[in-house]
């Protein structure tokens, strides 16, 4: 390889003069070329003679030759003639020193230099020549390259400007360099090494003067005059063999691209893939040792080893051949096979003499790269099989998949090689502008300015280049665009800045984002002094050059997306900066210099890891907006307190304790996702209490109190947000939040609601769903604004009347209400009725689903006379007063589901002529009114589970799912109309003769499952509407592989499907495992952009018909010698489905025209572009046997129910996840701070999005999991679902129903999710898996009662807990024989003592154990602190509980002050398996016959008696994260679980679920031999337990670790903090003495070695130096507690001493009032003091006395 090194010098293109300095450098640069121009030695110099004995590329190999920069200057700035007359100078002036060599010219050796250097300048006035060095890789022929290092390399000057000295012989493995350091490479190169010959011989000089020069521009593909000179002429080709000519272009010096040392397969020139793919195959690069031509429909053979050398070691893609697609202009296309190891400059021959068949211009052919719309050249070095391996692993392919054959096929959305000419030619499209001052040619593949813009450049303010493969922006031009203020260059694979860019001295504006630029060094951007906004995110920048401290009047900086891993210093001397964002590099820690900014107004850290924020942020005095997202923040104390800062985004940090301590001007403050245990208001030195601030985000974190004081002092508070916390009670304080308007506190464990919520006039916004509420607060009714009140899921049992029960009584009778409207005609007076509470007038939405409503107390919500939407689903609501609906005139939306309604009102059904939405799913409805058909404007209408007997023709959705004893028969046509009739006699099911689906022209969704639809006669038939990609029409048994299964859906807001749902049953042939697939695709929301009679669900539609056909495909191809499994061929299977989407969609488009005339309702099938824009999420879940296979795209995922344990299957591909957006970085792109892809789709992964692939990939992630006994459903849902439920509640919320019909569980989940917020599409389906173990079940009959889980009112003796209503209820007291638990927690007292977090991790941890009582079938005894005593019916359910509750204890999310301590720190074992985390709980189990008797006072069993005794003694020898158990407990775990032991009498009482649930954890029992309890004579024979993976615990626990004193219950001491006290105390000791302490800055040497007089001179009497470290006791980082204890002690001591010397020097001494009065007397005798001063002490030293 030669490698070309110069410098770069300042260009004169416009000139043919030479400089006037550079003739007078000539003499004195005599001595500089005389080096180059002799040689003493011929055998080491390029010479004549090398030429014709075939040394020359051993010499090139071996030798390296560096210019010095005048060389460089001469050959690389002057105009063509000015060079040779420099040489001819040079010539001359050599002749006149007589030189024995010159009649031989040789070349002298150089000294040697480091690679890349160049010779420096002897001369000073040649620097103004020298700038930074550039480098141009040209590689030798294939046959010389194997073995070359960097060690044997030339470096030259640029070989096409060294014309007369260098001959360029056609060679194919010459490259040439690219435009603006970009991807696309330059246009034309020459293809074969240098040539050198004499440029001082008299036929070369003669030759040389008589040539005629062109300086003028040229366009890189004007056609040129055969014999245009400055390397626009005819060269013979060596390389072939013959005579053939080509011309040849010289790239301006702007092109130039250096070859990367960290990217060894693919040149300067490589493509967007060079960032690294997933499985990437290690490769090495080998240059072909042939220059054997290949065809087009041929493969290259394996280049052969040089002769008298030996075979290099290849990689196995040297042996590999690579199918290629090759596309011409005219629209043909060819195929190639290729070695991995073959160039383009090789591709291109074969292609000149195959494809183009040596016509006239074929060797003007080169080969392009179209990359997702992007072309560019490639470089001749380049490798195209190396593109197609890596563009294809990049979008999902691994080695394995065959890549070396899917090239062949068509990917044009992922890359496209096309082969054609590169001369421009005119212009594809005018240019057609009314003016030219703003210009955007963004995309139009322009590869040079066009001439119209050259001739109005003066006019240019805005030029948008982007995405663009043009690279050359002529120094002309950029010089003439004098008013020129904005410059947009990105998209466009710059690897470097254009060097003209840098003389746009104008420019306001420049945008460099989204390229390949590695560095700005060479870019001198101080030279556009005016510059105030810089672009350059999505980059490879990982530092700033040093002249950035020159933009003084930058004051917008965007550097994110890019590998900055230390932050720029550089950008701290930027003074004027205002707007800076490193979003998303690798910082983790900001410099202490960041506080000169002092003019900085907005700061993004997003996606970086920054832990904390230097002292100096305090000096950022202007900050307003800072976003530090996504970090690994701690303590935000120092930036609260900030005096211009209005808004902190803080969310997804790590911070543990929150002190507002607030600045004046803080309104907005989200701290949210963070493990925030404690929150208190500190008045900062501000002096002034936060009243500013207006929104407090403290969701997702782990507080279980607010202070009342706190939250009072907050009152400009217009948003609080409190959700998913530990709140069992808000402060009354709430009250004095006057100006609150939204107040979220969902999923808390709230009991009630303040008071004083009543004085909240300004209030809009109540969500309190999922709470332990049992009622609202009377005083709500006067919240005068109040439009939305959501307590969903809770406890309710009851609503308020309101305060003035007379002024209800005036409209009605009891409760004010229910007589009254109940009187026909009557019901308009209760709207004018006086007195109605405030809220009566503001109330437009209230969500009261799951709780525990009854018909009787739902009367005071009939006079909401505002209301649009009412949700009173999941309730006891058995029946509906008959006017309930009669003032409620505004009605838009109405949920009714999972109640025992028989029937709904009718009288005012006519009314509600705004009713748009009706859910009546899960009741015992058996018929519907006929005031139905009335309710014009009702789309949506969901009657699962009854019977329909008509239906509005605006209906989309209609869904008759479920009801099984519904059957729809159709008679014989009679004439033209249709008769419609229910025989209720004939059968006992019940039929329903219906002829009128097709009517329904707007219905989007008929649910037919489990309906029988039958035809009587030959010429009957049903007209159920036929399937299109805008309806889904479902009328298949909810059975699949014998598995039950519900699917429940919703449009929400959207007016056409975006969710398409897929269930399909494999054929089977006996004794073959059973088959079948679950699946959906779509979206959440529909695609924007779309124009407005799109269909957005064609790609959804496509999925769906196509998939089984593709993963069949798959599966036939599956070779299970290479290792192919089912996981390949579901993620082969998305990746060729998503291809075929592609050309599914160009058809599409091509037949765009006939479709729009043929199609009915064709205002729906208009084809638009945009549609390769959009994308479709998917997940599919495949059983096979007892076999699940998950795989999914994007949001929509699959969670398997364990025995009620929630475990996700599947991956959310959101942006902000580091892999993910590792993933997206590596295939150029990058991550918005709003979590978009390249600022436009919220995934990481899906199907379509065309434009952004492979950012945007469909590569799936796939999960195995086996089934057992325990596996009890699987949730498949879209994020209309995952959103808003977490995983684990959508688990207890279809348990309540899966066991009766998952239907009903389906439905259940989509009406919570709707109520918790969800308003776009929502598509679940719950599958039973239960029933490949347990045979199917019978199904819940329509007409039946409904045996729906009903939430029982709770007792006084219930456990009224957040979330255990779900479960099961609680077992019935054990009596008898049973087993007793004892826990409790290891050093919980002094955890309590001294570790914040401990009221936090109380209740994680009994939330926990309760919620497994329940599943296992335990009896809460009692608590008393942290200890639980709990009961069970037989032992293995006991020792099953606390195998489950010891494994989830690590899982738990712990605050971080527990795991920061000694007892909740993290252990592993030797394999690094964590055995220990968080708090550590011991457990003791026992059986036996105890007392059983209830409590007097809490009503609930005790137990009492020596059992119950023993039971806590064997409790309290267990150690911290140890089950300990007795004999007889080890006996049933032996007889039932390992079956090594005999049943005992009880054996037979174990439950199989337990055993089967001890089975999946597994247990391992250590003996531990007898033991003496205490209080007990005989000892006791222990074992102590553990699951499976945790037996390590038990050599922790022998080793000691158990720590019994308190300090292993609080945080570590931190030997950064003693240091810092220390200095404190060292700086009161020296004010003690009178003199200031100042520690010295940390030094390397020691102390002995510091010039100690130096040190003398710099101190003053007032003042001293010294080491701290020399003056405090000695502190590392291997310090225990123990020392760190005795220096805290030591300190303390001298601190005190230290404050009492200075009490004594500085107080006033103690003297009595006599000896005071007297001196204040001496005092004004000496007229120190006057009369009228001495009266004033004196009154205050009376009134002191």
């Amino acid at each position: 390889m030669v490698l070309l090194t110069a410098d770069a010098p300042t260009k004169d293109t416009r000139t043919n003069v030479l400089p006037a300095q550079a003739l007078g450098c000539i003499a004195r640069a005599t001595e500089k070329w005389e080096w180059l121009i002799q040689s003493p030695d011929p055998a080491v110099g390029i010479t004549k003679h090398a030429e014709h004995t075939g040394s020359k590329q051993e010499i090139y190999r071996r030798e390296r030759i560096v210019a010095g920069p005048f060389q460089q200057w001469l050959l690389l700035t002057l105009p063509r003639a000015a060079k040779i007359e420099i040489l001819v100078l040079l010539e001359a002036a050599k002749e006149q020193k007589q030189s024995p060599r010159i009649g031989r010219p040789t070349l002298r050796t150089h000294p040697p230099l480091a690679a890349g250097a160049c010779a420096p300048p002897s001369d000073p006035t040649l620097h103004q020549f020298h700038q930074q060095p550039f480098e141009w890789v040209v590689p030798l022929a294939s046959e010389y390259q194997d073995g070359i290092g960097p060690e044997h390399q030339i470096n030259l000057d640029s070989l096409n400007d060294m014309d007369g000295i260098i001959k360029k012989d056609a060679h194919p493995h010459v490259s040439s360099p690219s435009s603006g350091g970009s991807d696309y490479g330059s246009l034309l190169h020459p293809s074969s090494p240098p040539e050198f010959s004499d440029p001082f011989s008299p036929s070369n000089v003669a030759r040389q003067k008589s040539a005629h020069y062109y300086t003028h521009r040229v366009s890189p593909k004007t056609p040129l005059p055969p014999n245009y000179p400055n390397g626009h002429r005819r060269t013979p080709s060596s390389s072939s063999g013959g005579s053939k000519s080509r011309p040849t272009w010289v790239p301006p010096q702007s092109w130039e691209v250096a070859q990367e040392e960290g990217d060894p397969v693919e040149s300067p020139g490589d493509s967007s893939a060079d960032e690294g793919v997933y499985n990437a195959t290690p490769k090495s690069r080998t240059a072909p040792a042939t220059t054997e031509r290949f065809s087009h429909s041929s493969s290259i053979p394996p280049p052969l080893p040089a002769k008298g050398r030996r075979p290099r070691q290849r990689s196995s893609h040297n042996t590999t051949f690579y199918k290629i697609r090759i596309y011409r202009s005219n629209g043909s296309s060819h195929h190639a096979k290729v070695p991995y190891t073959s160039t383009v400059a090789e591709l291109n021959q074969s292609l000149h003499e195959n494809v183009a068949k040596g016509g006239e211009r074929a060797e003007q052919h080169k080969l392009y790269l179209d990359e997702g719309g992007r072309e560019r050249l490639l470089n001749a070095s380049e490798l195209p099989a190396s593109i197609v391996l890596k563009k294809f692993q990049q979008y999902g392919y691994e080695a394995q998949d065959g890549i070396e054959q899917l090239g062949g096929e068509d990917f044009p959305f992922l890359f496209k090689f096309c082969y054609k000419s590169q001369f421009l030619g005119p212009p594809d499209e005018d240019l057609n502008h009314d003016n030219f001052d703003f210009i955007d040619l963004t995309g139009r593949s322009l590869r040079t300015i066009p001439v119209l813009l050259h001739q109005n450049a003066e006019s240019i303010i805005s030029l948008k280049l982007s995405r663009n493969p043009m690279l050359e922006i002529p120094l002309d031009f950029i010089q003439s665009c004098s008013t020129l203020r904005e410059l947009r260059l990105s998209n466009m694979a710059m690897q470097k800045v254009p060097a003209s860019v840098r003389h746009s001295t104008t420019l306001h504006r420049l945008d460099l984002s989204s390229n390949r630029i590695r560095n700005l060094e060479d870019a001198y951007l101080d030279d556009i002094q005016n510059l105030m906004s810089l672009f350059v995110q999505n980059n490879k920048l990982e530092s700033l050059p040093w002249y950035f401290g020159r933009l003084r009047y930058l004051h917008t900086l965007n550097i994110s997306n890019n590998r900055f891993t230390i932050f720029p210093k550089v950008v701290t001397k930027m003074h004027n900066l205002r707007d800076l964002d490193i979003s998303f590099n690798q910082i983790s820690e900001l410099p202490e210099e960041i506080g000169q900014l002092q003019c900085l107004e907005r700061l993004l850290l997003v996606g970086n890891q920054v832990a904390r924020f230097p002292n100096e942020c305090s000096q950022l005095v202007s900050l307003r907006v800072l976003d530090c997202r996504r970090n690994m923040l701690s303590d935000l104390t120092i930036v609260l307190m900030l005096p211009a800062i209005q808004t902190i985004s803080a969310d997804h940090n790590a911070i543990p304790a929150l002190e507002l301590s607030i600045g004046p001007n803080l309104t907005t403050l989200d701290v949210s996702y963070n493990d925030i245990t404690t929150l208190s208001l500190i008045p900062g030195p501000i002096g002034r209490s936060p009243y500013s601030l207006t929104s407090l985000d403290l969701s997702y974190a782990k507080l279980s109190s607010l202070d009342d004081i706190a939250l009072g002092t907050l009152t400009s508070l217009r948003t609080l947000k409190l959700d998913h916390n530990a709140f069992r009670v808000i402060p009354d304080t709430l009250g004095d939040l006057s100006w609150l308007e939204t107040l979220s506190c969902s999923d808390n464990q709230l009991d009630f609601l303040p008071s004083t919520i009543g004085r909240l006039q300004k209030l809009e916004v109540l969500d309190a769903h999922h709470n332990n509420l049992t009622e609202l607060p009377r005083t709500m009714w006067n919240c005068a604004s109040l439009t939305k009140i959501n307590v969903t899921s809770n406890c309710l049992g009851s609503w308020h009347n309101p305060p003035d029960s007379n002024d209800l009584e005036a409209g009605g009778g009891s409760g004010g209400v229910e007589p009254h409207m109940g009187r026909k005609g009557s019901s308009a007076s209760a709207l004018s009725v006086s007195g109605l509470p405030p809220l009566v007038h503001s109330l437009e939405k209230l969500y009261l689903g799951e709780n525990n409503l009854t018909h009787e107390v739902v009367h005071p919500l009939m006079i909401f006379k505002e209301l649009r939407v009412l949700n009173l689903s999941f309730n006891m609501i058995q029946e509906l007063p008959p006017a309930f609906l009669r003032n409620m005139v505004h009605l838009e939306e109405l949920y009714l589901s999972g109640n025992k309604l028989t029937s709904i009102p009718t009288e005012d059904l006519s009314r509600l002529n705004r009713l748009s939405t009706l859910y009546l799913n899960g009741n015992r409805l058996q018929t519907l009114p006929q005031e139905l058909g009335k309710v014009k404007d009702l789309t949506i209408l969901d009657v699962g589970s009854n019977v329909l007997r008509n239906f509005n023709k605006k209906l989309k959705y209609l869904n008759l799912s479920g009801n099984n004893r519904l059957q729809i028969k159709s008679e014989p046509h009679r004439g033209s109309s249709h008769r419609m009739s229910r025989d209720m006699t004939s059968s006992s099911r019940h039929q329903m003769r219906l002829a009128g689906f097709k009517e329904l022209a707007s219905l989007r969704v008929l649910g037919l499952m489990d309906v029988a639809i039958t035809t009587t006669g030959s010429d009957a038939t049903v007209d159920i509407p036929d399937e299109t990609d805008m309806r889904r029409v479902r009328t298949s048994h909810s059975t699949a592989s014998g598995m039950a299964y519900g699917i429940a859906d919703s449009l929400g807001g959207n007016e056409a499907l975006n969710v398409l749902d897929l269930v399909h049953e494999f054929p089977c042939r006996p004794g073959e495992p059973s088959k079948a697939i679950f699946a959906m695709f779509g979206r959440y929301r529909p695609p924007k952009g779309l124009l407005p009679n799109t269909n957005p669900n064609k790609l959804a539609k496509f999925l769906h018909d196509n998939f089984i056909n593709a993963f069949l495909s798959q599966l036939h191809t599956l070779n299970p010698d290479r290792g192919d499994a089912v996981e390949d061929a579901l993620r082969r299977t998305f990746l060729k489905l998503n291809h075929s989407l592609f050309h599914h969609l160009n058809t599409l488009k091509r037949k765009n025209s006939q479709a729009s005339a043929t199609a009915v309702g064709s205002s729906w099938h208009h084809y638009d572009p945009a549609l390769q824009r959009t994308g479709a999420s998917a997940v599919v879940v495949y059983f096979v046997d007892k076999t699940m296979y998950v795989a999914n795209l994007g949001h929509s995922m699959a969670v398997v129910s364990r025995h009620g344990v929630a475990t996700c299957l599947s991956r959310k591909h959101d942006p902000y996840d580091r892999s993910e957006t590792d993933h997206i970085r590596q295939a150029a792109g990058w991550v918005s701070s709003a979590g978009m892809v390249n600022d436009e789709v919220p995934v990481s992964r899906s199907f379509g999005h065309f434009n952004l692939i492979p950012v945007v990939n469909p590569r799936p992630d796939v999960f195995k999991w086996e089934l057992n006994e325990l596996d009890e459903f699987v949730i498949i849902a879209n994020r209309g679902l995952w959103d808003y439920i977490p995983y684990q509640t959508a688990v207890d919320i279809a348990r309540t129903a899966a066991n009766t019909d998952p239907m009903i569980a389906a439905q259940k989940l989509r009406d919570f999710a709707v109520s918790y917020g969800a308003d776009g599409s929502v598509m679940i389906m719950v599958v039973m898996v239960s029933d490949i173990f347990r045979g199917l079940r019978s199904r819940q009959p329509t007409l039946d009662p409904l045996h729906l889980p009903i939430y029982r009112p709770n007792k006084k003796n219930d456990i009224t807990i957040k979330g255990l209503w779900r479960l099961e209820p609680e077992v019935e007291p054990p009596t008898g024989h049973l087993a007793l638990v004892f826990t409790d927690i290891r050093n919980s007292t002094h955890l309590w003592e001294v570790n914040p977090g401990m009221p936090t991790a109380m209740r994680l941890h009994n939330s926990l154990l309760r919620r497994y009582l329940r599943v296992c079938g335990g009896y809460e005894v009692k608590t008393e602190g942290d200890a639980f005593m709990v009961s069970f019916p037989n032992a293995l359910s006991a020792v099953w509980w606390c195998l489950a509750v010891q494994q989830k204890l690590l899982e738990e999310s712990w605050p971080l002050e527990i795991l920061e301590c000694e007892d909740g720190k993290d252990h592993e074992d030797e394999n690094g398996r964590l055995i220990a985390r968080g708090l550590s709980v011991r457990m003791g189990i026992h059986s036996g016959m105890p007392v059983c008797e209830p409590d007097p006072i809490t009503q609930r069993m005790d137990y009492f008696g020596s059992m119950v005794n023993r039971s806590a003694r064997v409790n309290s020898a267990a150690s911290g994260g140890q089950i300990m158990i007795t004999a007889d407990i080890l006996r049933e775990i032996n007889a039932k679980v390992t079956e090594t032991e005999s049943e005992s009498e009880y054996s037979k009482f174990q439950p199989q679920v337990a055993v089967d649930g001890i089975r999946a954890i597994g247990v391992v029992a250590v003996p531990v031999g007898e033991v003496k309890l205490k209080g007990f004579e005989f000892t006791e024979q222990l074992s102590a337990i553990y699951p499976l993976g945790l037996e390590a615990r038990h050599r922790l626990l022998k080793d000691g670790s158990s720590n019994s004193t308190g300090s292993a219950s609080r945080v570590q001491f931190s030997v950064p903090q003693t240091q810092e006290l220390g200095l404190l105390c060292l700086r009161l000791e020296a004010l003690s003495g009178g003199r200031l302490f100042n520690p010295l800055p940390m030094r390397k040497a020691s102390i002995q070695s510091m010039n100690m007089e130096e040190e003398d001179s710099d101190e003053s009497p007032e003042s001293f130096n010294a080491d701290p470290v020399l003056l405090l006791p000695p502190m590392t980082e291997d310090s225990s507690d123990k020392d760190l204890t005795l220096v805290l002690d030591s300190l303390s001591i001298r601190i005190e001493n230290a404050i009492t010397a200075l009490a004594q020097r500085f107080c006033p001494p103690t003297m009595t009032k006599d000896e005071f009065m007297s001196l204040l007397l001496q005092a004004e005798e000496e007229e120190e003091l006057d009369s009228r001063t001495l009266e004033y002490i004196s009154s205050l030293l009376e009134k002191m006395s």
